[in-house]
């Protein structure tokens, strides 16, 4: 198995590799993706009665891009990184974000879902990570749990 330095940069540097994709995806079918008026809406799960769901790779991406070793946490219905109407980590934001747009076409949306699903699923049987696709608030509940045993176990050494 690689080394976890360089399986955690492999893991980052795929996961922009599915970003870039998904985004050539969205600009392929313009019809498909629709047009974000970037109104917020649907960053407020229980109002907009949706759920996000994420994989580890995803937190792994945004916690690096954003620097820090726990991501905030979800205590309200809201994306944590929602702040008014705007997205804090719209460069950076997960698949189903990229993915998702009130106003586009709902089949287009589940087709690309399904593939992004499949490829992030293979990502995590490849480097070994273990795969789960949970809700936001759950997913960043177990990365942040995850991410303190880590630390406290390497400072333990």
């Amino acid at each position: 198995m690689v080394g976890a330095p360089e399986r955690h940069r492999q893991i980052l540097a795929d996961v922009a590799k599915l970003y870039d994709w998904i985004d050539s995806q969205l600009r392929q079918n313009p019809a498909g993706a629709g047009r974000c008026s970037a109104c917020g809406a649907c960053c407020d799960f229980p109002a907009y009665d949706h759920r996000l769901f994420v994989t580890p790779p995803e937190l792994m991406y945004l916690a690096a891009k954003l620097d820090v070793a726990a991501l905030k946490p979800m205590s309200a219905g809201k994306c944590p990184y929602q702040q008014g109407q705007s997205c804090t980590v719209h460069e950076d934001r997960f698949a189903a974000c990229r993915i998702f747009c009130c106003k586009g076409d709902s089949a287009f949306q589940s087709e690309l879902s399904e593939a992004v699903v499949k490829r992030l699923k293979a990502l995590c049987e490849r480097l070994e990570v273990p795969y789960r696709y949970q809700d936001l608030p759950a997913a960043l509940e177990t990365f942040n749990r995850n991410e303190s045993d880590t630390l406290r176990d390497r400072d333990a050494q």
